[in-house]
């Protein structure tokens, strides 16, 4: 496990021997997530700190501010402690993860907090604990409809590798509910107040809870490289308890997904009954294929059999000397460049046929098995796929289109490439096609570091594997430490640039709200250009800072009012009533004007100016007088109508016509039927997932692609980062509608590769079939 803060080198090697008896992809989950959860929990305790000193610093009186002093005091003495615990709770889930009583759809359908009791339990628990408890699941029943696919895989993944029983409850170490009681639980020897406590746990929330949709991600990556369901599709089922009125309904249920084991009997059968009904092959003759059917069923030597008429023998070559004579053919793609050219296919069969040719002669003749013959048939339609599919990087499948001879030699020696996903050659296709994904320009190869990684395992498959299948196994732990290494450095950019992105958009907004917001009060009378200045040109800085910190400080609805009582008094006033309120709101008005913009660093000698105008104004308006103000107030009113009422119609000068039925024109009908086109669009980016990959496709020809990184709803805002974690884009949603409907933006299958490529077969051999 690497040393984090707080984490000492004995304690990470008792904590690996602790969680040893666990299986690898758990260790590697648990090393990643520990990690990934000690920065968060050290970037909390930062923050947790600045905030208690920024409250200690704005507090009302002494006694506030000795109360947040005496928390920062406690939080920087025992945060240590917190974080040394957390790390062995978070050991403890992985040894040992408690049940997840019900699934996350039944948490996030009753997110109510403490449902389950009955209001005489409710009054026996102290109000402090009550919050407490409140804020704890509310933080739990948000980050589970955040996260809801990821924890649903995850807690599917993980259930099979702890080998639960089916009719036990489900388990995940990485739920939202067990790291937020297991943060309280570590908190417990902090003797702070409850006001205090929820403090830190709404930090917790902002920089943990937040956050853990790539720790999710991740550690469903890891578990789908070790073969893990790979292919997750999630079913519905039904309870054991479900009322059986219920099970008798009429409806027919969704059929259980096909395992890799039945994906391969499927398509077996199918290249059987094609083998049966279409041509003889080539290389075989009718004498030939008799007496292969004989060696397929009966007792007999199958490797040697006497032809009909020619007399000949024919044999039939078994795995090992096929696999022996694919070893032996000319490297001539053995370059130290392998990415030169274009992806291109292997004729596979014409390559063993010749190869078949050569070992014949003498009366005799080499024949496939029809198992070998499907499997090469099996491989020749997987890398057609390969080579045909859209998702993959074009530099890495020129890469991967390298591998087809390998290949083809792994599923000679060992067809459960195509049956077992945990095949280490099968992970380590996966794993590269999955890494590329997101490397679009071949431009930059020779920079790549990704790039030449692939490139070097490609060369070193090619050079150095003899039908060993730990080759395999070696080089996909290899690519994984360094996938790891990779994207510890893009998630902590990522990051960065989404904290960026959102603060940006936040702050774009709050200009534009307070833009609005004066330009509407400012436009409804007129106003001394001297009070437009202070408001436009000072006072927008102190409701741009208060519309930030509204979230924390609430301070928002004060400075706004201060914007009202200042057009108030500007106002004339003739009732003597308003007279004496003008004179209570005036004194602490001019005070809260100066501390705000005091408070946003304006320039001091300008606001002494400022605030002379402002009070010479202010004495003006309440000097003018009553008649001054009613003059006002008549010009403000709108005139009467002085046009004559037109005399009602006697019905007899005049025909009464039916409305006209007004028919859209073609412009409005073209509108409407874009807005109906957009819609399905829009739906289709509700359901877009952050970390989704997508391609943009320029109006110049150019592609890139890059992944979604964030959804700000309050900008209604796309961002999108590359693999490096650098911001490449940001779209309004209807701009992206827009772009999926013209066919400009595309969204990438993530999907393991081998097994959309036997989906993909299945399917093309059932249509073939009928």
């Amino acid at each position: 496990m690497k040393k984090q803060s707080g984490i000492h080198p004995v304690q990470g090697q008792a904590e690996s021997a602790f969680l040893e008896p666990l299986p690898d992809p758990v260790l590697r989950i648990y090393t990643s997530a520990s990690a990934g959860l000690t920065d968060l929990l050290l970037a909390t305790f930062d923050a947790i700190d600045d905030s208690l000193f920024e409250l200690a610093n704005h507090a009302r009186n002494n006694n506030d501010q000795n109360r947040y002093f005496e928390t920062m005091r406690e939080v920087r003495i025992k945060r240590k402690g917190v974080e040394k615990r957390f790390q062995e709770g978070l050991a403890n889930l992985f040894r040992s993860p408690p049940s997840l009583e019900a699934s996350p759809e039944d948490r996030i359908r009753d997110s109510r907090p403490e449902t389950g009791r009955g209001a005489d339990s409710l009054s026996l628990v102290q109000n402090d604990q009550l919050e407490k408890q409140v804020a704890i699941s509310a933080m739990v029943s948000k980050a589970n409809a955040s996260f809801q696919g990821p924890l649903l895989q995850l807690q599917s993944r993980f259930t099979a590798v702890y080998e639960r029983d089916p009719h036990q409850p489900p388990v995940n170490p990485l739920a939202p509910e067990h790291l937020c009681h297991l943060f309280v639980e570590v908190c417990q020897d902090m003797d702070i107040a409850i006001r205090e406590q929820l403090i830190i746990l709404k930090h917790y929330d902002r920089y943990v809870v937040a956050n853990l949709g790539q720790l999710l991600e991740e550690s469903n990556r890891i578990l789908v490289s070790a073969g893990v369901i790979p292919d997750f599709r999630y079913q519905g089922h039904n309870s054991d308890r479900a009322q059986p009125s219920r099970r008798s309904q009429g409806r027919h249920p969704k059929p259980q997904p096909l395992s890799q084991g039945q994906i391969l009997k499927e398509i077996e059968s199918l290249l059987a009954r094609q083998r049966r009904e279409g041509h003889p092959r080539e290389d075989d003759t009718e004498e030939t294929q008799e007496a292969e059917a004989g060696s397929d069923n009966g007792p007999e030597d199958p490797e040697r059999r006497h032809g009909g008429q020619s007399g000949g023998i024919t044999l039939k070559i078994d795995a090992r000397e096929l696999t022996q004579l694919l070893s032996e053919l000319p490297q001539t793609t053995m370059a130290s460049d392998l990415s030169a050219g274009k992806p291109q296919s292997v004729d596979l069969h014409g390559l063993v046929r010749k190869l078949l040719q050569e070992q014949s002669g003498d009366g005799r003749r080499v024949i496939l098995r029809e198992a070998d013959e499907d499997l090469i048939n099996l491989v020749s339609m997987l890398f057609e796929f390969i080579l045909e599919d859209c998702n993959l990087s074009p530099p890495i499948q020129v890469l991967i289109s390298r591998l087809q001879i390998p290949v083809l030699k792994v599923v000679i020696r060992d067809r459960a490439f195509f049956s077992k996903p945990g095949h280490p050659a099968r992970r380590l296709l996966n794993a590269l096609a999955r890494a590329g994904i997101g490397w679009s320009d071949s431009s930059e190869k020779n920079r790549d570091r990704l790039y030449h990684k692939i490139h070097d395992i490609v060369l070193r498959i090619l050079n150095d594997f003899d039908g060993d299948m730990t080759l395999f196994d070696t080089l996909d732990k290899e690519f994984d430490a360094f996938l790891q290494r990779e994207e510890r450095k893009s998630r902590l950019v990522e990051q960065r640039t989404r904290e960026s992105e959102q603060g940006r958009i936040k702050s774009q907004k709050a200009q534009e709200t307070v833009d609005a917001v004066l330009q509407q009060k400012l436009a409804q009378r007129n106003i001394p250009e001297s009070i437009r200045d202070i408001l436009l040109n000072g006072w927008n800085r102190v409701l741009f800072l208060a519309y930030l910190r509204d979230d924390t400080d609430h301070r928002w609805a004060v400075t706004l009012r201060a914007v009202d009582d200042l057009l108030w008094c500007l106002r004339p006033l003739p009732d003597g009533h308003e007279r004496q309120q003008w004179v209570r709101v005036v004194p602490p008005l001019l005070k809260t004007l100066r501390s705000g913009l005091e408070e946003v660093s304006y320039n001091a000698s300008r606001l002494d100016a400022m605030m002379s105008a402002l009070k010479r104004e202010l004495t003006e308006a309440f000097r003018r007088q009553a008649s001054e103000a009613a003059l006002e107030d008549i010009s403000d009113t709108p005139p009467e109508a002085t046009e004559e009422p037109a005399a009602p119609d006697s019905g007899a000068d005049k025909e009464v016509t039916a409305p006209k039925e007004t028919i859209p024109t073609a412009v409005e009908q073209q509108k409407a039927r874009e807005e109906s086109a957009l819609e399905v669009h829009r739906a289709t980016l509700e359901r877009l997932p952050v970390g989704q990959w997508v391609e943009f496709s320029l109006v110049n020809g150019s592609r890139f692609r890059c992944k979604l990184s964030a959804v700000i709803p309050d900008a209604d805002s796309y961002v999108f980062v590359n693999r490096m974690g650098l911001k490449v884009a940001d779209k309004q949603r209807d701009e992206l509608a827009h772009e999926l409907r013209r066919g400009r933006l595309r969204i990438l299958e993530q999907g393991a590769l081998i097994d959309r490529a036997m989906d993909a077969i299945l399917n093309s051999l059932s249509r073939k079939a009928g």
